[in-house]
């Protein structure tokens, strides 16, 4: 086994991997308390120091799976994102670049890709965004819809909610959230349009517990299909250690039944 090889496994083991979250988790609550004036008064210095110390980790990580993956580094989406990460972190705070420090909190988004359950949480999201995209676009016909028949019908009384098309599909969004929908839009409009309820029952029975619902559904799907990929390379894995021990065994045998 060479040196990358031995460099990659070595950084793929449990304490390597658990040490690399703890650094994270470290550098969250410390970036979190550099927003505090208090904090900064009392241990700006250490807390400055701190999140260098942290950065440097980061950068010794990336730059030895560099080492260890060679071009296959850039492969794995997942490196990708951990390289972007840290290369945000280290451009300067000089002239307009200063919103990218602001960013730096983004370094805690590696939890994610340290941790497997967390990887499999987001590429399971990721795998169900073509289905989501043909549900996005049902609700924003839907929403389309909606909005112009509220503009028609209420915008005359109520143009503060519903006197343009923007503002009808915004409010309608708050109504679908479920947000102050019946005492602070829906029952004020059911006073000027007692019935007002057969537009808006219909359209939360639609949107909020129907549409919404197939999201969580799919994307529900997705990670299962996740696991249950996750879980036949594990067998396949599985299954090749057992058959090259089993070819190991074989050629023993042969060998000694040569001598």
């Amino acid at each position: 086994m060479g040196f990358r090889e031995r460099l990659a496994e070595w950084l793929a083991r449990p304490y390597v991997t658990n040490t690399v979250i703890g650094v994270i988790l470290v550098n969250a609550v410390v970036l979190g308390m550099e927003t505090s004036d208090t904090a900064m008064t009392t241990a700006g210095g250490l807390l400055v120091m701190i999140d260098r110390i942290c950065l440097a980790i980061f950068t010794i990580e990336i730059a030895l799976k560099l080492v260890a993956h060679g071009h296959r580094f850039f492969r794995s989406g997942w490196n990708v994102f951990d390289f972007l990460i840290v290369g945000i972190a280290l451009v300067p705070a000089a002239q307009g670049l200063s919103v990218l420090r602001a960013l730096r909190i983004l370094r805690v988004l590696r939890v994610i890709s340290v941790a497997p359950r967390l990887r499999r949480v987001v590429e399971g999201f990721v795998t169900a965004l073509p289905g989501m995209g043909s549900v996005f676009l049902l609700m924003a016909i839907i929403f389309y819809i909606g909005a112009v028949m509220a503009t028609k019908l209420f915008g005359d009384s109520f143009p503060e909610w519903f006197g343009t098309l923007g503002l009808s599909a915004y409010t309608l969004f708050q109504i679908m959230t479920l947000e102050s929908w019946s005492m602070g839009i829906v029952r004020p409009v059911m006073d000027a349009y007692p019935y007002a309820w057969a537009f808006f029952l219909p359209f939360i029975l639609v949107t909020t517990f129907a549409v919404v619902n197939l999201l969580v559904g799919l994307i529900v799907n997705s990670m299962q299909e996740a696991h249950h990929e996750e879980d036949v390379q594990k067998t396949d894995a599985y299954r090749d250690e057992v058959l090259e021990r089993l070819s190991a065994i074989e050629r023993r045998l042969s060998e000694m039944e040569r001598r």
